[in-house]
């Protein structure tokens, strides 16, 4: 049995999306809580978001997969499919998701460009901490197998699970109806989808705090959270991070600066010592699995 004291961990996504994001997670892990982020490699703001992480050894950087909602990294000569004239990938997950499944070559084109994501994260220099996906949307089966067998090449060691019981973190924010409608579509696929990452001999979080809550974890949130997340499996806390609002017009309600504030908040950084709490990386995760398999396999 491990004697490791518990542990949580603590990102933020869509790091590189903007600099007030990049600024954000800078301060959230110098002076706060947070011990991991999700890079966008394809995102405006990427290259100073990794100088960023260059420079904070200690902060666990993955690959947040966009393969929604934003720029692609290959030329739409590649991706023709996916993409509109722009380069940004086709709004609508469910279409996207169908065409994904039941075409050929729409499933070509979709593993060469989470291949270039990998191959961009790669040439960041830093070492691959996770994956997940924007939006979660490797929930979906085809998404999931392409970022499984495509991250064996890369180092894949860790994945987010994006699974959130009812009751285990705090409700969601005041009338989002569309973030409970969205968690229930995904109820079914969940227990599939972490079948098939542990078969792959990669590691994930046993449940993700603030899915119900997405752009809305301020510091009452993240305090149920914390307090959630102190008995029980390793949970990953999630926000969305920025010193300022109004990102773009997807997350137009979101409480950016409100979750960055939490992550800072001196009474969140002491709820979460009192809690006995220690905030890791996925990176972290994957050593103890490693280091509990040794151990098994020696008694």
């Amino acid at each position: 049995m491990s004697d490791a004291p518990a542990c949580v961990i603590v990102t933020a996504d869509d790091f590189g999306l903007d600099p007030a994001v990049n600024e954000a997670v800078a301060q959230a892990h110098d002076r706060g809580i947070l011990s991991a982020a999700s890079l966008m490699v394809g995102a405006g703001a990427a290259a100073e978001a990794a100088d960023i992480a260059r420079a904070r050894p200690t902060l666990g950087v993955g690959l947040h997969l966009v393969l929604t909602d934003g720029q692609a990294v290959l030329p739409r000569s590649d991706i023709p499919d996916l993409v509109d004239a722009t380069g940004r990938f086709r709004e609508g997950m469910a279409s996207a998701g169908a065409r994904f499944f039941f075409r050929p070559r729409v499933r070509r084109q979709l593993a060469a460009e989470i291949r270039a994501q990998y191959e961009a994260f790669v040439a960041t220099g830093l070492p691959l901490d996770h994956v997940n996906a924007h939006k979660h949307f490797h929930v979906h089966p085809t998404i999931l197998s392409l970022a499984l067998k495509i991250g064996r090449d890369y180092g894949l060691r860790a994945m987010r699970w994006p699974s959130e019981p009812r009751g285990d973190a705090s409700q969601a924010a005041s009338g989002d109806r569309r973030a409970l409608f969205e968690a229930a579509l995904m109820t079914p696929w969940l227990r599939g989808m972490r079948r098939r990452i542990r078969a792959a001999g990669v590691v994930s979080n046993d449940r993700l705090l603030g899915l119900r809550a997405t752009g809305h974890m301020t510091e009452s949130r993240v305090l149920a959270a914390i307090e959630a997340a102190r008995t029980g499996p390793v949970a990953e806390i999630y926000g969305h991070p920025a010193c300022r609002n109004h990102l773009n017009a997807a997350m137009a309600d979101y409480d950016h600066t409100g979750e960055y504030d939490a992550l800072v908040s001196p009474r969140v950084i002491e709820a979460l010592q009192k809690a006995g709490l220690q905030p890791i990386r996925f990176a972290d995760l994957a050593d103890r699995a490693t280091a509990n398999d040794a151990a098994r396999n020696t008694l």
